[in-house]
Protein backbone atom coordinates (compact mmCIF):
# COMPACT_ATOMS: atom_id res chain seq x y z
CA UNK A 1 0.00 0.00 0.00
CA UNK A 2 2.73 2.58 0.43
CA UNK A 3 4.87 1.60 -2.35
CA UNK A 4 1.18 2.85 -4.62
CA UNK A 5 1.20 6.20 -2.44
CA UNK A 6 4.88 6.62 -3.15
CA UNK A 7 4.55 5.99 -6.79
CA UNK A 8 1.43 8.44 -7.62
CA UNK A 9 3.63 10.95 -5.36
CA UNK A 10 6.19 10.64 -8.05
CA UNK A 11 4.47 10.81 -11.30
CA UNK A 12 2.38 13.71 -9.87
CA UNK A 13 6.01 15.62 -9.01
CA UNK A 14 6.98 14.85 -12.82
CA UNK A 15 4.02 15.63 -14.42
CA UNK A 16 3.96 18.81 -12.37
CA UNK A 17 7.26 19.91 -13.26
CA UNK A 18 6.16 18.93 -17.10
CA UNK A 19 4.12 21.34 -17.22
CA UNK A 20 5.73 24.13 -15.88
CA UNK A 21 8.59 23.37 -18.09
CA UNK A 22 5.73 23.94 -20.99
CA UNK A 23 4.00 26.98 -19.43
CA UNK A 24 7.35 28.15 -19.33
CA UNK A 25 8.51 28.05 -22.47
CA UNK A 26 5.08 29.59 -23.47
CA UNK A 27 5.33 32.78 -21.81
CA UNK A 28 9.20 33.42 -23.37
CA UNK A 29 8.53 36.10 -25.91
CA UNK A 30 10.72 38.34 -28.32
CA UNK A 31 11.21 41.31 -26.79
CA UNK A 32 9.92 44.40 -29.60
CA UNK A 33 13.00 46.44 -30.57
CA UNK A 34 13.87 49.41 -29.42
CA UNK A 35 12.99 53.24 -30.57
CA UNK A 36 14.44 54.49 -33.21
CA UNK A 37 17.29 57.28 -31.86
CA UNK A 38 17.17 60.67 -33.04
CA UNK A 39 19.48 61.29 -35.88
CA UNK A 40 23.08 62.96 -35.39
CA UNK A 41 23.21 65.89 -37.67
CA UNK A 42 26.96 66.32 -36.94
CA UNK A 43 28.13 62.69 -37.42
CA UNK A 44 29.36 61.81 -41.05
CA UNK A 45 26.62 59.65 -43.61
CA UNK A 46 27.27 55.96 -43.45
CA UNK A 47 29.07 54.34 -45.98
CA UNK A 48 26.67 52.90 -48.72
CA UNK A 49 26.81 49.12 -49.23
CA UNK A 50 26.55 47.21 -52.22
CA UNK A 51 22.39 47.13 -53.54
CA UNK A 52 21.96 50.47 -51.98
CA UNK A 53 20.16 52.95 -54.05
CA UNK A 54 22.04 55.75 -55.52
CA UNK A 55 20.95 59.49 -54.58
CA UNK A 56 21.37 62.70 -56.51
CA UNK A 57 23.27 65.34 -53.15
CA UNK A 58 21.02 67.58 -52.52
CA UNK A 59 23.71 70.08 -51.57
CA UNK A 60 26.06 70.23 -54.05
CA UNK A 61 25.68 71.36 -57.52
CA UNK A 62 26.35 69.08 -60.93
CA UNK A 63 29.75 68.56 -62.24
CA UNK A 64 30.04 68.88 -66.57
CA UNK A 65 31.86 66.50 -68.11
CA UNK A 66 34.38 68.76 -68.96
CA UNK A 67 34.69 68.57 -64.92
CA UNK A 68 35.15 65.13 -64.46
CA UNK A 69 39.00 63.79 -64.23
CA UNK A 70 38.74 60.78 -66.32
CA UNK A 71 41.44 58.01 -65.60
CA UNK A 72 44.09 57.30 -68.26
CA UNK A 73 43.18 55.44 -71.31
CA UNK A 74 39.80 56.66 -71.74
CA UNK A 75 36.26 56.40 -69.47
CA UNK A 76 37.02 52.48 -69.44
CA UNK A 77 40.22 52.70 -66.89
CA UNK A 78 42.41 50.75 -69.54
CA UNK A 79 45.64 52.65 -70.23
CA UNK A 80 45.56 52.69 -74.48
CA UNK A 81 49.25 53.64 -75.48
CA UNK A 82 49.65 56.14 -77.84
CA UNK A 83 50.79 56.12 -81.42
CA UNK A 84 54.09 58.10 -81.72
CA UNK A 85 53.50 61.17 -83.98
CA UNK A 86 55.61 61.40 -86.81
CA UNK A 87 56.61 65.21 -87.49
CA UNK A 88 56.70 66.29 -90.99
CA UNK A 89 59.35 69.09 -91.37
CA UNK A 90 57.63 71.80 -92.69
CA UNK A 91 59.07 72.99 -96.74
CA UNK A 92 60.66 76.19 -96.94
CA UNK A 93 60.13 78.46 -100.00
CA UNK A 94 64.23 80.10 -100.31
CA UNK A 95 64.45 83.59 -101.21
CA UNK A 96 64.42 84.10 -104.99
CA UNK A 97 67.82 84.42 -106.47
CA UNK A 98 68.15 86.97 -109.13
CA UNK A 99 69.45 90.08 -107.10
CA UNK A 100 70.74 88.16 -104.04
CA UNK A 101 73.91 89.52 -104.22
CA UNK A 102 72.80 93.35 -104.63
CA UNK A 103 70.72 92.59 -100.99
CA UNK A 104 74.04 91.12 -99.34
CA UNK A 105 76.71 93.56 -100.66
CA UNK A 106 76.32 94.98 -96.96
CA UNK A 107 78.33 91.79 -96.07
CA UNK A 108 81.54 92.92 -98.22
CA UNK A 109 82.20 95.38 -95.63
CA UNK A 110 85.50 94.07 -94.55
CA UNK A 111 86.62 93.37 -98.10
CA UNK A 112 85.31 97.01 -99.08
CA UNK A 113 86.97 98.77 -96.68
CA UNK A 114 90.46 96.68 -97.45
CA UNK A 115 90.04 96.97 -100.99
CA UNK A 116 87.63 99.45 -102.33
CA UNK A 117 88.07 101.67 -99.87
CA UNK A 118 91.78 101.71 -99.71
CA UNK A 119 92.98 102.50 -102.96
CA UNK A 120 90.51 105.35 -103.61
CA UNK A 121 91.84 107.03 -100.61
CA UNK A 122 95.50 106.04 -102.19
CA UNK A 123 94.25 107.41 -105.22
CA UNK A 124 92.92 110.90 -104.28
CA UNK A 125 95.70 111.84 -102.73
CA UNK A 126 97.32 115.36 -104.48
CA UNK A 127 100.93 113.82 -105.68
CA UNK A 128 100.82 110.07 -106.79
CA UNK A 129 104.57 109.57 -106.13
CA UNK A 130 106.44 106.29 -105.90
CA UNK A 131 105.57 105.57 -102.72
CA UNK A 132 102.03 106.14 -103.05
CA UNK A 133 101.86 103.66 -105.95
CA UNK A 134 103.71 100.91 -103.76
CA UNK A 135 101.22 101.71 -101.35
CA UNK A 136 98.69 100.44 -103.83
CA UNK A 137 100.44 97.63 -104.65
CA UNK A 138 100.87 96.53 -101.26
CA UNK A 139 96.78 96.96 -100.49
CA UNK A 140 96.10 94.96 -104.11
CA UNK A 141 98.49 92.09 -102.96
CA UNK A 142 97.51 92.13 -99.34
CA UNK A 143 93.93 91.47 -100.57
CA UNK A 144 95.08 88.43 -102.19
CA UNK A 145 94.70 90.15 -106.03
CA UNK A 146 97.86 88.03 -107.04
CA UNK A 147 101.17 89.22 -107.81
CA UNK A 148 100.90 89.42 -111.66
CA UNK A 149 97.52 90.69 -112.13
CA UNK A 150 98.33 93.31 -109.40
CA UNK A 151 101.02 94.78 -111.82
CA UNK A 152 98.79 94.59 -114.45
CA UNK A 153 96.33 97.18 -113.03
CA UNK A 154 98.91 99.31 -111.36
CA UNK A 155 100.34 99.46 -114.90
CA UNK A 156 96.72 101.00 -116.30
CA UNK A 157 96.10 102.67 -113.13
CA UNK A 158 99.22 105.05 -113.84
CA UNK A 159 98.55 105.76 -117.52
CA UNK A 160 95.00 106.55 -116.74
CA UNK A 161 95.43 108.65 -113.80
CA UNK A 162 98.19 110.53 -116.18
CA UNK A 163 95.92 111.08 -118.81
CA UNK A 164 92.88 112.33 -116.38
CA UNK A 165 95.25 115.22 -115.01
CA UNK A 166 92.65 116.75 -112.21
CA UNK A 167 90.99 114.17 -110.38
CA UNK A 168 87.47 114.21 -108.35
CA UNK A 169 86.11 111.72 -106.15
CA UNK A 170 83.29 110.60 -109.21
CA UNK A 171 86.27 110.37 -111.22
CA UNK A 172 88.28 108.08 -109.37
CA UNK A 173 85.60 106.10 -108.52
CA UNK A 174 84.31 105.41 -112.40
CA UNK A 175 88.38 104.71 -113.13
CA UNK A 176 88.99 102.30 -110.45
CA UNK A 177 85.64 100.36 -110.91
CA UNK A 178 86.19 99.99 -114.98
CA UNK A 179 89.58 98.70 -114.72
CA UNK A 180 88.73 96.40 -111.35
CA UNK A 181 85.83 94.82 -113.90
CA UNK A 182 88.02 94.06 -116.43
CA UNK A 183 90.06 92.59 -114.12
CA UNK A 184 87.38 90.26 -113.20
CA UNK A 185 86.30 89.48 -116.42
CA UNK A 186 82.64 90.18 -117.36
CA UNK A 187 82.91 87.88 -120.79
CA UNK A 188 82.94 84.46 -119.24
CA UNK A 189 79.40 82.55 -118.61
CA UNK A 190 79.50 82.25 -114.77
CA UNK A 191 75.70 80.05 -114.83
CA UNK A 192 76.10 76.84 -113.13
CA UNK A 193 74.82 74.10 -115.93
CA UNK A 194 72.26 72.02 -114.56
CA UNK A 195 70.11 71.79 -117.80
CA UNK A 196 71.60 69.86 -120.29
CA UNK A 197 69.54 69.80 -123.45
CA UNK A 198 69.70 65.96 -124.51
CA UNK A 199 68.68 64.16 -121.14
CA UNK A 200 67.63 64.91 -117.43
CA UNK A 201 68.75 64.65 -114.71
CA UNK A 202 71.27 67.61 -114.76
CA UNK A 203 74.53 66.14 -112.73
CA UNK A 204 76.47 68.40 -110.40
CA UNK A 205 79.71 67.18 -108.29
CA UNK A 206 80.76 69.29 -105.59
CA UNK A 207 84.33 68.73 -104.02
CA UNK A 208 86.70 70.44 -101.40
CA UNK A 209 88.44 70.19 -98.62
CA UNK A 210 86.59 69.73 -95.26
CA UNK A 211 86.29 73.44 -93.41
CA UNK A 212 85.61 75.02 -96.26
CA UNK A 213 82.01 74.75 -95.82
CA UNK A 214 81.30 72.37 -98.96
CA UNK A 215 78.84 70.09 -97.23
CA UNK A 216 77.01 73.44 -96.20
CA UNK A 217 77.12 75.00 -99.97
CA UNK A 218 75.69 71.82 -101.12
CA UNK A 219 72.64 72.19 -98.96
CA UNK A 220 72.67 76.18 -100.09
CA UNK A 221 73.17 75.06 -103.47
CA UNK A 222 69.80 72.85 -103.22
CA UNK A 223 68.03 76.20 -102.20
CA UNK A 224 69.15 78.46 -104.77
CA UNK A 225 68.24 75.49 -107.41
CA UNK A 226 64.59 74.83 -105.88
CA UNK A 227 64.23 78.52 -105.75
CA UNK A 228 64.81 78.52 -109.56
CA UNK A 229 62.41 75.71 -110.10
CA UNK A 230 64.20 72.39 -110.64
CA UNK A 231 63.52 69.75 -108.71
CA UNK A 232 66.29 68.06 -106.95
CA UNK A 233 68.20 65.22 -105.36
CA UNK A 234 71.06 64.97 -103.08
CA UNK A 235 74.09 62.70 -103.27
CA UNK A 236 75.59 62.06 -99.76
CA UNK A 237 79.10 60.17 -101.26
CA UNK A 238 81.03 61.99 -98.02
CA UNK A 239 80.63 58.64 -96.22
CA UNK A 240 83.44 59.13 -94.19
CA UNK A 241 81.28 61.46 -91.89
CA UNK A 242 78.22 60.52 -90.38
CA UNK A 243 77.74 63.88 -89.92
CA UNK A 244 78.37 65.18 -93.25
CA UNK A 245 75.04 62.65 -94.74
CA UNK A 246 73.08 63.74 -91.79
CA UNK A 247 73.67 67.45 -92.05
CA UNK A 248 72.96 67.10 -95.94
CA UNK A 249 70.03 65.24 -95.08
CA UNK A 250 68.50 68.03 -92.88
CA UNK A 251 68.93 70.69 -95.99
CA UNK A 252 67.31 68.68 -98.84
CA UNK A 253 64.32 68.11 -95.89
CA UNK A 254 64.24 71.29 -95.55
CA UNK A 255 63.43 72.39 -99.13
CA UNK A 256 61.80 68.94 -100.09
CA UNK A 257 64.82 67.37 -101.62
CA UNK A 258 65.05 64.00 -101.96
CA UNK A 259 68.26 62.58 -100.28
CA UNK A 260 70.56 59.04 -100.69
CA UNK A 261 72.98 58.30 -98.79
CA UNK A 262 74.95 54.99 -98.06
CA UNK A 263 76.30 53.36 -94.76
CA UNK A 264 79.06 54.54 -92.98
CA UNK A 265 82.52 54.02 -94.39
CA UNK A 266 80.71 52.95 -97.59
CA UNK A 267 82.07 53.00 -101.35
CA UNK A 268 81.59 56.62 -102.37
CA UNK A 269 81.34 55.81 -105.88
CA UNK A 270 78.24 53.54 -104.97
CA UNK A 271 76.51 56.30 -103.43
CA UNK A 272 77.02 58.57 -106.33
CA UNK A 273 76.05 55.98 -108.59
CA UNK A 274 72.53 55.26 -107.08
CA UNK A 275 72.10 59.11 -106.40
CA UNK A 276 72.04 59.18 -110.28
CA UNK A 277 69.89 56.00 -111.04
CA UNK A 278 67.45 57.49 -108.70
CA UNK A 279 67.37 60.89 -110.15
CA UNK A 280 66.83 59.35 -113.56
CA UNK A 281 64.06 57.24 -112.38
CA UNK A 282 62.06 59.94 -110.46
CA UNK A 283 62.43 62.44 -113.19
CA UNK A 284 64.22 64.95 -111.31
CA UNK A 285 65.92 68.01 -112.90
CA UNK A 286 69.55 68.10 -110.90
CA UNK A 287 71.76 65.41 -109.13
CA UNK A 288 74.07 66.98 -106.74
CA UNK A 289 76.80 65.29 -105.60
CA UNK A 290 78.81 65.84 -102.29
CA UNK A 291 81.89 64.21 -102.01
CA UNK A 292 84.45 63.50 -99.46
CA UNK A 293 87.28 66.33 -98.72
CA UNK A 294 89.95 64.81 -96.31
CA UNK A 295 93.59 66.56 -96.45
CA UNK A 296 93.80 67.42 -100.44
CA UNK A 297 97.59 65.76 -99.78
CA UNK A 298 96.01 62.56 -99.20
CA UNK A 299 96.87 60.79 -102.69
CA UNK A 300 94.01 57.87 -101.82
CA UNK A 301 91.47 60.60 -101.32
CA UNK A 302 92.24 62.15 -104.91
CA UNK A 303 92.25 58.33 -106.19
CA UNK A 304 88.78 58.26 -104.74
CA UNK A 305 87.42 60.90 -106.44
CA UNK A 306 88.82 59.89 -109.58
CA UNK A 307 86.69 57.21 -109.01
CA UNK A 308 83.44 58.76 -108.06
CA UNK A 309 83.45 61.11 -111.13
CA UNK A 310 84.48 57.59 -113.84
CA UNK A 311 81.75 56.07 -111.84
CA UNK A 312 78.99 58.54 -112.33
CA UNK A 313 80.02 58.94 -115.92
CA UNK A 314 78.70 55.31 -116.85
CA UNK A 315 75.32 56.87 -116.75
CA UNK A 316 76.46 60.26 -117.82
CA UNK A 317 78.74 63.04 -118.62
CA UNK A 318 79.10 65.60 -115.28
CA UNK A 319 77.83 68.93 -115.87
CA UNK A 320 79.42 70.75 -113.63
CA UNK A 321 82.18 70.38 -111.41
CA UNK A 322 82.20 72.84 -108.42
CA UNK A 323 85.03 73.34 -105.89
CA UNK A 324 84.37 75.30 -102.71
CA UNK A 325 87.25 77.42 -101.47
CA UNK A 326 87.47 79.44 -98.25
CA UNK A 327 88.24 82.61 -98.93
CA UNK A 328 89.82 83.45 -95.96
CA UNK A 329 92.59 80.67 -96.41
CA UNK A 330 93.95 83.16 -98.86
CA UNK A 331 97.01 81.76 -100.97
CA UNK A 332 96.83 78.18 -99.54
CA UNK A 333 93.49 78.00 -101.01
CA UNK A 334 95.16 78.15 -104.53
CA UNK A 335 97.40 75.43 -103.64
CA UNK A 336 94.34 73.03 -102.80
CA UNK A 337 92.78 74.81 -105.96
CA UNK A 338 96.10 73.18 -108.17
CA UNK A 339 95.62 69.85 -106.48
CA UNK A 340 91.83 68.98 -107.09
CA UNK A 341 92.04 70.56 -110.44
CA UNK A 342 94.56 67.53 -111.68
CA UNK A 343 92.77 65.08 -110.66
CA UNK A 344 89.12 66.36 -111.66
CA UNK A 345 87.90 68.72 -114.25
CA UNK A 346 87.04 71.91 -112.59
CA UNK A 347 84.41 73.98 -114.13
CA UNK A 348 83.64 76.70 -111.70
CA UNK A 349 84.61 77.75 -108.29
CA UNK A 350 82.85 78.79 -105.01
CA UNK A 351 83.91 81.23 -102.70
CA UNK A 352 82.78 80.90 -99.24
CA UNK A 353 83.13 83.28 -96.44
CA UNK A 354 83.60 85.94 -98.78
CA UNK A 355 81.81 88.31 -95.74
CA UNK A 356 84.45 87.87 -93.39
CA UNK A 357 87.34 88.60 -94.45
CA UNK A 358 89.89 91.46 -96.07
CA UNK A 359 90.80 89.20 -98.92
CA UNK A 360 88.35 90.07 -101.49
CA UNK A 361 90.58 89.68 -104.39
CA UNK A 362 91.33 86.11 -104.05
CA UNK A 363 88.21 86.36 -107.01
CA UNK A 364 90.62 87.33 -109.11
CA UNK A 365 93.53 85.51 -108.07
CA UNK A 366 92.07 81.81 -108.10
CA UNK A 367 90.03 82.70 -111.21
CA UNK A 368 93.60 83.26 -112.94
CA UNK A 369 95.40 80.11 -111.47
CA UNK A 370 92.68 78.16 -112.83
CA UNK A 371 91.58 79.70 -115.72
CA UNK A 372 87.74 78.87 -114.31
CA UNK A 373 85.14 81.37 -113.50
CA UNK A 374 84.12 82.13 -109.88
CA UNK A 375 80.12 81.24 -109.96
CA UNK A 376 78.80 81.19 -106.69
CA UNK A 377 79.70 83.41 -103.41
CA UNK A 378 78.92 82.91 -99.70
CA UNK A 379 78.44 85.97 -97.61
CA UNK A 380 77.14 84.44 -94.52
CA UNK A 381 76.01 81.76 -92.24
CA UNK A 382 72.32 82.02 -93.31
CA UNK A 383 70.20 79.86 -95.42
CA UNK A 384 69.84 81.85 -98.53
CA UNK A 385 73.14 83.28 -97.83
CA UNK A 386 75.12 81.73 -101.46
CA UNK A 387 74.64 84.11 -104.20
CA UNK A 388 75.32 83.63 -108.29
CA UNK A 389 78.58 86.31 -109.00
CA UNK A 390 77.84 88.96 -110.37
CA UNK A 391 81.29 90.81 -111.22
CA UNK A 392 79.49 94.54 -111.44
CA UNK A 393 77.95 94.11 -108.41
CA UNK A 394 80.63 92.57 -106.98
CA UNK A 395 83.11 95.42 -107.47
CA UNK A 396 80.27 98.15 -106.60
CA UNK A 397 80.00 96.41 -103.18
CA UNK A 398 84.03 96.54 -102.91
CA UNK A 399 84.35 99.96 -103.80
CA UNK A 400 81.14 101.91 -102.19
CA UNK A 401 78.48 104.58 -103.46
Amino acid sequence: MDIVILAVIIAVVVLGAIGGLIVGSRRKKPLPPPPPAAPDITAPPAEPHVGDEAETPRDEPRRTIEEVDLPDGGSTGVAVEEPPVVEVPEIEIPEPTEGRLVRLRARLSRSQNALGKGLLTLLSREHLDEDTWEEIEDTLLTADVGVQPTQELVERLRERVKVLGTRTPEELRGLLREELVKLVGTDVDRTVKTEPEDRKPGIVMVVGVNGTGKTTTTGKLARVLVADGRSVVLGAADTFRAAAADQLQTWGERVGAHTVRGPEGGDPASVAFDAVKEGKEMGLDVVLIDTAGRLHTKTGLMDELGKVKRVVEKHAPLDEVLLVLDATTGQNGLVQARVFAEVVDITGIVLTKLDGTAKGGIVIAVQRELGVPVKLIGLGEGADDLAPFEPEAFIDALIGD
